[in-house]
Protein backbone atom coordinates (compact mmCIF):
# COMPACT_ATOMS: atom_id res chain seq x y z
CA UNK A 1 0.00 0.00 0.00
CA UNK A 2 1.37 3.44 -0.92
CA UNK A 3 0.88 6.86 0.63
CA UNK A 4 -2.61 8.22 1.32
CA UNK A 5 -3.83 11.61 0.13
CA UNK A 6 -7.18 13.31 -0.37
CA UNK A 7 -8.39 14.17 -3.85
CA UNK A 8 -8.31 17.86 -2.95
CA UNK A 9 -4.73 17.79 -1.66
CA UNK A 10 -3.65 15.85 -4.73
CA UNK A 11 -4.83 18.63 -7.03
CA UNK A 12 -3.15 21.23 -4.82
CA UNK A 13 0.15 19.38 -5.28
CA UNK A 14 -0.04 18.43 -8.95
CA UNK A 15 -2.56 20.81 -10.50
CA UNK A 16 -5.54 19.94 -12.67
CA UNK A 17 -9.21 20.75 -12.17
CA UNK A 18 -11.07 18.69 -9.59
CA UNK A 19 -14.71 18.01 -10.37
CA UNK A 20 -16.51 16.29 -7.52
CA UNK A 21 -15.59 15.37 -3.94
CA UNK A 22 -12.38 16.90 -2.57
CA UNK A 23 -12.30 14.63 0.51
CA UNK A 24 -11.94 11.23 -1.14
CA UNK A 25 -9.03 9.21 0.24
CA UNK A 26 -6.65 7.86 -2.39
CA UNK A 27 -3.99 5.30 -1.52
CA UNK A 28 -3.29 3.47 -4.78
CA UNK A 29 -3.11 3.79 -8.55
CA UNK A 30 -4.89 1.18 -10.65
CA UNK A 31 -6.36 0.39 -14.04
CA UNK A 32 -10.03 1.20 -14.62
CA UNK A 33 -10.81 -2.51 -14.42
CA UNK A 34 -8.99 -3.31 -11.17
CA UNK A 35 -9.58 -0.04 -9.29
CA UNK A 36 -11.35 0.03 -5.92
CA UNK A 37 -12.96 2.76 -3.81
CA UNK A 38 -9.59 4.26 -2.80
CA UNK A 39 -7.91 4.02 -6.20
CA UNK A 40 -7.15 6.63 -8.82
CA UNK A 41 -7.10 5.67 -12.48
CA UNK A 42 -6.90 7.43 -15.85
CA UNK A 43 -8.79 7.41 -19.13
CA UNK A 44 -7.40 8.43 -22.53
CA UNK A 45 -8.53 5.72 -24.95
CA UNK A 46 -12.11 5.54 -26.29
CA UNK A 47 -11.96 1.74 -26.60
CA UNK A 48 -12.14 1.57 -22.80
CA UNK A 49 -15.36 3.60 -22.59
CA UNK A 50 -17.29 0.70 -21.08
CA UNK A 51 -14.71 0.39 -18.30
CA UNK A 52 -14.93 4.12 -17.64
CA UNK A 53 -18.65 3.73 -16.95
CA UNK A 54 -18.26 0.67 -14.72
CA UNK A 55 -15.02 1.44 -12.85
CA UNK A 56 -15.01 1.56 -9.06
CA UNK A 57 -12.16 4.08 -9.00
CA UNK A 58 -12.64 6.92 -6.54
CA UNK A 59 -11.13 9.38 -9.00
CA UNK A 60 -10.44 9.19 -12.73
CA UNK A 61 -7.93 11.44 -14.49
CA UNK A 62 -9.49 12.50 -17.78
CA UNK A 63 -9.37 15.17 -20.45
CA UNK A 64 -12.20 17.61 -20.97
CA UNK A 65 -13.41 16.04 -24.21
CA UNK A 66 -14.14 12.73 -22.48
CA UNK A 67 -15.51 14.23 -19.27
CA UNK A 68 -19.22 13.84 -20.25
CA UNK A 69 -18.73 10.04 -20.14
CA UNK A 70 -17.58 10.12 -16.50
CA UNK A 71 -20.21 10.30 -13.74
CA UNK A 72 -17.93 10.24 -10.67
CA UNK A 73 -15.21 12.46 -9.24
CA UNK A 74 -12.63 13.45 -11.87
CA UNK A 75 -9.43 15.39 -12.33
CA UNK A 76 -9.48 17.17 -15.68
CA UNK A 77 -6.11 17.62 -17.38
CA UNK A 78 -4.83 17.78 -20.97
CA UNK A 79 -2.51 14.76 -20.63
CA UNK A 80 -4.12 12.17 -18.32
CA UNK A 81 -1.36 9.57 -18.72
CA UNK A 82 1.41 12.00 -17.75
CA UNK A 83 -0.60 13.17 -14.75
CA UNK A 84 -1.19 9.53 -13.76
CA UNK A 85 2.58 8.91 -13.86
CA UNK A 86 3.13 11.85 -11.50
CA UNK A 87 0.45 10.55 -9.14
CA UNK A 88 2.05 7.11 -9.15
CA UNK A 89 5.41 8.62 -8.20
CA UNK A 90 3.77 10.60 -5.41
CA UNK A 91 1.93 7.61 -3.94
CA UNK A 92 4.83 5.18 -4.37
CA UNK A 93 8.01 6.96 -3.33
CA UNK A 94 11.31 5.14 -3.72
CA UNK A 95 12.59 3.27 -0.69
CA UNK A 96 15.09 5.36 1.24
CA UNK A 97 18.35 3.48 1.67
CA UNK A 98 20.66 3.95 4.59
CA UNK A 99 23.76 5.78 3.41
CA UNK A 100 26.41 3.14 4.00
CA UNK A 101 29.09 0.99 2.43
CA UNK A 102 28.56 -2.71 3.05
CA UNK A 103 31.47 -4.48 4.70
CA UNK A 104 31.68 -7.05 1.88
CA UNK A 105 32.21 -4.39 -0.83
CA UNK A 106 35.69 -4.25 -2.38
CA UNK A 107 36.72 -0.67 -3.16
CA UNK A 108 40.16 0.29 -4.42
CA UNK A 109 41.77 2.95 -2.19
CA UNK A 110 42.35 5.24 -5.19
CA UNK A 111 38.61 5.75 -5.72
CA UNK A 112 36.93 9.10 -5.09
CA UNK A 113 33.66 8.66 -3.25
CA UNK A 114 30.99 11.34 -2.97
CA UNK A 115 28.84 12.09 0.04
CA UNK A 116 25.73 10.16 1.10
CA UNK A 117 26.40 7.16 -1.09
CA UNK A 118 25.11 3.60 -0.74
CA UNK A 119 27.24 0.62 -1.80
CA UNK A 120 25.62 -2.79 -1.32
CA UNK A 121 26.95 -6.27 -0.65
CA UNK A 122 29.66 -7.76 -2.88
CA UNK A 123 30.08 -4.67 -5.02
CA UNK A 124 33.50 -4.36 -6.67
CA UNK A 125 34.90 -0.93 -7.54
CA UNK A 126 38.29 -0.86 -9.25
CA UNK A 127 41.03 1.76 -9.24
CA UNK A 128 40.51 5.45 -10.01
CA UNK A 129 36.71 5.26 -10.13
CA UNK A 130 34.85 8.46 -9.26
CA UNK A 131 31.40 8.37 -7.64
CA UNK A 132 29.32 11.52 -7.24
CA UNK A 133 27.13 12.43 -4.29
CA UNK A 134 24.09 10.25 -3.47
CA UNK A 135 25.12 7.50 -5.86
CA UNK A 136 23.52 4.11 -5.15
CA UNK A 137 25.17 0.85 -6.22
CA UNK A 138 23.24 -2.31 -5.39
CA UNK A 139 24.51 -5.80 -4.64
CA UNK A 140 26.88 -7.63 -6.94
CA UNK A 141 27.61 -4.81 -9.39
CA UNK A 142 31.08 -4.16 -10.80
CA UNK A 143 32.53 -0.79 -11.74
CA UNK A 144 35.80 -1.19 -13.58
CA UNK A 145 38.81 1.11 -13.54
CA UNK A 146 38.80 4.78 -14.58
CA UNK A 147 35.00 4.99 -14.73
CA UNK A 148 32.87 7.84 -13.37
CA UNK A 149 29.28 7.91 -12.13
CA UNK A 150 27.48 11.25 -11.68
CA UNK A 151 25.44 12.50 -8.76
CA UNK A 152 22.28 10.61 -7.73
CA UNK A 153 22.64 7.84 -10.29
CA UNK A 154 21.33 4.41 -9.29
CA UNK A 155 23.00 1.15 -10.29
CA UNK A 156 20.78 -1.89 -9.71
CA UNK A 157 22.05 -5.40 -8.85
CA UNK A 158 24.53 -7.26 -11.06
CA UNK A 159 25.27 -4.42 -13.44
CA UNK A 160 28.67 -4.47 -15.13
CA UNK A 161 30.25 -1.12 -15.95
CA UNK A 162 33.39 -1.71 -17.96
CA UNK A 163 36.57 0.37 -17.80
CA UNK A 164 36.58 4.07 -18.76
CA UNK A 165 32.80 4.37 -18.86
CA UNK A 166 31.29 7.79 -18.09
CA UNK A 167 27.79 7.89 -16.59
CA UNK A 168 26.02 11.20 -16.04
CA UNK A 169 23.77 12.48 -13.27
CA UNK A 170 20.42 10.94 -12.29
CA UNK A 171 20.86 7.86 -14.47
CA UNK A 172 19.25 4.51 -13.67
CA UNK A 173 20.89 1.28 -14.78
CA UNK A 174 18.59 -1.67 -14.18
CA UNK A 175 19.61 -5.17 -13.16
CA UNK A 176 21.98 -7.11 -15.35
CA UNK A 177 22.76 -4.48 -17.97
CA UNK A 178 26.32 -4.25 -19.31
CA UNK A 179 27.81 -0.91 -20.28
CA UNK A 180 31.07 -0.72 -22.19
CA UNK A 181 31.67 -4.30 -23.25
CA UNK A 182 33.77 -4.81 -26.40
CA UNK A 183 32.09 -4.06 -29.69
CA UNK A 184 31.73 -6.73 -32.36
CA UNK A 185 34.78 -5.93 -34.43
CA UNK A 186 36.82 -8.52 -36.38
CA UNK A 187 39.17 -8.49 -39.36
CA UNK A 188 39.48 -11.48 -41.68
CA UNK A 189 42.89 -13.20 -41.53
CA UNK A 190 42.80 -15.90 -44.19
CA UNK A 191 40.27 -18.36 -42.75
CA UNK A 192 40.29 -16.87 -39.27
CA UNK A 193 38.85 -13.78 -37.63
CA UNK A 194 41.16 -11.41 -35.75
CA UNK A 195 39.56 -9.41 -32.93
CA UNK A 196 40.07 -5.64 -33.23
CA UNK A 197 40.80 -3.99 -29.85
CA UNK A 198 37.92 -1.77 -28.79
CA UNK A 199 39.56 1.25 -27.20
CA UNK A 200 36.74 3.80 -27.26
CA UNK A 201 34.41 4.47 -24.35
CA UNK A 202 30.72 4.56 -23.58
CA UNK A 203 29.42 7.94 -22.43
CA UNK A 204 25.94 8.30 -20.95
CA UNK A 205 24.47 11.78 -20.53
CA UNK A 206 22.25 12.84 -17.64
CA UNK A 207 18.84 11.29 -16.86
CA UNK A 208 19.48 8.18 -18.95
CA UNK A 209 17.68 4.91 -18.10
CA UNK A 210 19.04 1.55 -19.30
CA UNK A 211 16.76 -1.49 -18.95
CA UNK A 212 17.59 -4.91 -17.55
CA UNK A 213 19.97 -7.08 -19.57
CA UNK A 214 20.58 -4.43 -22.20
CA UNK A 215 24.09 -4.02 -23.59
CA UNK A 216 25.88 -0.97 -24.91
CA UNK A 217 29.22 -1.62 -26.58
CA UNK A 218 32.25 0.62 -26.27
CA UNK A 219 33.57 2.27 -29.40
CA UNK A 220 36.31 0.81 -31.54
CA UNK A 221 38.20 4.12 -31.71
CA UNK A 222 35.61 6.84 -31.09
CA UNK A 223 33.10 6.75 -28.24
CA UNK A 224 29.60 5.28 -28.11
CA UNK A 225 27.39 8.13 -26.91
CA UNK A 226 23.94 7.89 -25.32
CA UNK A 227 22.74 11.47 -24.93
CA UNK A 228 20.83 13.00 -22.01
CA UNK A 229 17.22 11.97 -21.49
CA UNK A 230 17.43 8.72 -23.48
CA UNK A 231 15.28 5.85 -22.17
CA UNK A 232 16.18 2.29 -23.17
CA UNK A 233 14.05 -0.77 -22.42
CA UNK A 234 15.15 -4.31 -21.53
CA UNK A 235 17.14 -6.57 -23.87
CA UNK A 236 18.34 -3.84 -26.21
CA UNK A 237 21.67 -4.15 -28.05
CA UNK A 238 23.51 -0.99 -29.11
CA UNK A 239 26.68 -1.57 -31.11
CA UNK A 240 30.02 0.20 -31.02
CA UNK A 241 30.37 3.84 -32.08
CA UNK A 242 26.62 4.48 -32.08
CA UNK A 243 25.19 7.87 -31.22
CA UNK A 244 21.69 8.14 -29.75
CA UNK A 245 20.30 11.69 -29.60
CA UNK A 246 18.62 13.41 -26.68
CA UNK A 247 15.26 12.19 -25.37
CA UNK A 248 15.01 9.26 -27.74
CA UNK A 249 13.15 6.23 -26.40
CA UNK A 250 13.95 2.64 -27.43
CA UNK A 251 11.64 -0.31 -26.67
CA UNK A 252 12.64 -3.88 -25.82
CA UNK A 253 14.60 -6.22 -28.08
CA UNK A 254 15.76 -3.49 -30.45
CA UNK A 255 19.11 -4.07 -32.14
CA UNK A 256 21.19 -1.15 -33.42
CA UNK A 257 24.32 -2.10 -35.35
CA UNK A 258 27.63 -0.30 -35.07
CA UNK A 259 28.17 3.33 -36.08
CA UNK A 260 24.46 4.08 -36.50
CA UNK A 261 23.41 7.60 -35.59
CA UNK A 262 19.94 8.11 -34.14
CA UNK A 263 18.54 11.65 -33.84
CA UNK A 264 16.79 13.46 -31.03
CA UNK A 265 13.24 12.73 -29.85
CA UNK A 266 12.95 9.49 -31.79
CA UNK A 267 10.81 6.50 -30.75
CA UNK A 268 11.94 3.02 -31.78
CA UNK A 269 9.39 0.24 -31.38
CA UNK A 270 10.11 -3.17 -29.94
CA UNK A 271 12.22 -5.66 -31.94
CA UNK A 272 13.07 -3.09 -34.62
CA UNK A 273 16.45 -3.55 -36.29
CA UNK A 274 18.68 -0.72 -37.53
CA UNK A 275 21.64 -1.56 -39.74
CA UNK A 276 25.08 -0.14 -39.13
CA UNK A 277 26.47 3.17 -40.43
CA UNK A 278 22.97 4.60 -41.02
CA UNK A 279 21.72 8.02 -39.93
CA UNK A 280 18.21 8.67 -38.66
CA UNK A 281 17.10 12.27 -38.36
CA UNK A 282 15.28 13.83 -35.39
CA UNK A 283 11.63 13.10 -34.54
CA UNK A 284 11.38 9.74 -36.28
CA UNK A 285 9.12 6.93 -35.09
CA UNK A 286 10.02 3.39 -36.16
CA UNK A 287 7.22 0.85 -35.85
CA UNK A 288 7.79 -2.42 -33.93
CA UNK A 289 9.53 -5.16 -35.86
CA UNK A 290 10.72 -2.90 -38.68
CA UNK A 291 14.03 -3.47 -40.47
CA UNK A 292 15.71 -0.17 -41.30
CA UNK A 293 18.11 -0.68 -44.21
CA UNK A 294 18.84 2.88 -45.32
CA UNK A 295 19.21 6.27 -43.69
CA UNK A 296 16.11 8.31 -42.86
CA UNK A 297 16.37 12.02 -43.66
CA UNK A 298 12.76 13.10 -43.14
CA UNK A 299 10.86 13.07 -39.83
CA UNK A 300 7.82 10.81 -39.64
CA UNK A 301 6.70 7.27 -38.93
CA UNK A 302 8.29 4.33 -40.76
CA UNK A 303 7.08 0.73 -40.88
CA UNK A 304 7.79 -2.73 -42.32
CA UNK A 305 10.52 -5.17 -43.21
CA UNK A 306 12.74 -5.07 -46.28
CA UNK A 307 12.31 -2.73 -47.95
CA UNK A 308 10.93 -0.43 -45.26
CA UNK A 309 8.71 2.44 -46.36
CA UNK A 310 7.12 5.51 -44.89
CA UNK A 311 4.06 4.43 -42.92
CA UNK A 312 1.36 5.67 -45.33
CA UNK A 313 3.02 3.94 -48.30
CA UNK A 314 3.36 0.76 -46.27
CA UNK A 315 -0.37 0.77 -45.47
CA UNK A 316 -1.17 0.98 -49.18
CA UNK A 317 1.33 -1.80 -49.98
CA UNK A 318 -0.16 -4.02 -47.27
CA UNK A 319 -3.65 -3.45 -48.64
CA UNK A 320 -2.51 -4.46 -52.14
CA UNK A 321 -0.78 -7.60 -50.84
CA UNK A 322 -3.90 -8.57 -48.93
CA UNK A 323 -5.93 -8.48 -52.17
CA UNK A 324 -3.52 -10.77 -54.00
CA UNK A 325 -4.81 -14.30 -54.53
Amino acid sequence: MGQTITSGDLVKKLGGELIGDSNLLINSVASLESAHQNSISFFNNPKYSDLLKSTKAAVVIINRVDLPDRSGTSIVIDNPYLYFAKVSQLLNPSKTLKKEIHKSAIIHPSCKLGQDIYIGPNVVIEENVSLGDEVVIHAGSIVEAESAIGNASVIHPHVVIKANTIIGKNCILYAGCIIGSDGFGYAKDDSKWLAIPQIGRVILGDNVDIGSNSTIDRGTLDDTIISSGVKIDNLVQIGHNCLVGENTIIAGCVGIAGSAKIGKNCAIGGAAMILGHLSITDNVTISPGSMITRSIKTSGTYTALMPFQDHETWLKTAAKIKRLK
